[in-house]
């Protein structure tokens, strides 16, 4: 199976489980697992942040983050396309009673400075919520897997600061946009107050993010993560693989970069398909159907059939998300089968 729906689907290679069978072990909750403390550790110096911490999932992080800032009540400004916004259940609203207040997300993943400016409230009228946390993604899902760059990042950070506003970084996808732009995850995030990243995208980890940022917020982000039934105990486990990924599957991330841009650049020569090669600048690879020729779930279905998942988004658009798992020798049958389908 070619499974293209997501970087998630991604498995550990032996040399990974190797390294987590060999890990050392503990208890977490109790802050003695080894292998634990030595990747939240690593993550903190990488993003030459204070400390880190540990946690499931990267719903799970971008939720710890903001609980550990905000209060009841306190206002949220972030993009309407946002992945906290968009795919994580409401998570900030229904957990934590902060307000969401969405901007628009341009086609790159970031928002108008000048929407953000308009976007804080004023804190001396109480029929407004106050505004304590932006929240920025990076690599933007679903603008197109687009990396947003350090002045971007500085410049927003520039304008919330004089207000007491935090900057929290979706950075699931961190380490894709730090290799796209050349740079170093540390450069991407100087300016956050606090960051997730995920392991288990193209990293290939089975499981895992963690939250980066200050000591004490990272002290009040291990209580809440203990409240939302995130303490877990010999979780070195999965800490192992984390470990073994930033030491090998980082620099690698460039080929899924290239794989990404030879399959759209074969999408874009069916008739029938449109896309706009400019816009790949990751992993992540949007297109639509030019014309209601097939619906989508027929499409999906005879994909399957071949032995090939993509992820449908509805109306004709399709995502492919390549990964380690999804070589250059693919790209002939994701195209040739498409172009049968069709």
């Amino acid at each position: 199976m070619i499974d293209l729906r997501s970087d998630t689907v991604t498995f550990p290679s032996p040399e990974m489980k190797q390294f987590i069978i060999d890990a050392p072990l503990g208890d977490d909750v109790y802050a003695e697992d080894p292998s634990i403390n030595q990747l939240e550790k690593m993550i903190s110096q990488l993003f030459d942040k204070e400390a880190a911490l540990f946690v499931p999932s990267g719903t799970m992080a971008n939720l710890v983050s903001v609980l550990s800032q905000c209060n009841r009540g306190d206002e949220i400004l972030l993009g309407n396309k946002s992945h906290i916004f968009f795919y994580e259940a409401g998570g900030i609203s229904s957990f934590g009673g902060m307000h969401s207040h969405q901007l628009a997300n341009n086609s790159d993943g970031t928002i108008n400075i000048h929407d953000i400016k308009n976007g804080i409230r004023k804190t001396n009228n109480v029929h407004f919520p106050i505004t304590k946390l932006l929240c920025l993604e990076n690599t933007h899902n679903l603008c197109g897997g687009h990396p947003i760059d350090e002045e971007y990042t500085s410049s927003v950070a520039n304008i919330i600061k004089p207000f007491n506003i935090k900057l929290h970084i979706d950075g699931a996808r961190i380490f894709n946009a730090a290799v796209a732009l050349k740079t170093t995850v540390k450069n991407l995030v100087r300016d956050a107050d606090s960051v997730s990243c995920c392991l288990s995208k193209g990293l290939s980890c089975p499981a895992g993010s963690l939250v980066i940022g200050s000591s004490k917020m990272i002290g009040k982000a291990r209580r809440i993560r203990k409240a939302l039934g995130g303490g877990m105990r010999q979780a070195g486990v999965l800490a192992a693989a984390g470990i073994y990924a930033l030491n090998n599957m980082v620099d690698r991330l460039y080929k899924d970069h290239d794989n990404a841009f030879k399959l759209a650049s074969a999408l874009e020569q069916i008739d029938t398909i449109k896309i706009n090669i400019k816009n790949i600048k990751t992993n992540i690879v949007y297109f639509d159907l030019k014309e209601d020729i097939i619906s989508d779930q027929k499409f999906i279905d005879e994909l399957i059939k071949n032995n090939i998942k993509i992820d449908s988004k509805g109306n004709q658009k399709f995502r492919a998300v390549t990964h380690c798992g999804f070589t250059e020798n693919d790209i002939d049958k994701v195209i040739t089968t498409i172009k049968s389908i069709i």
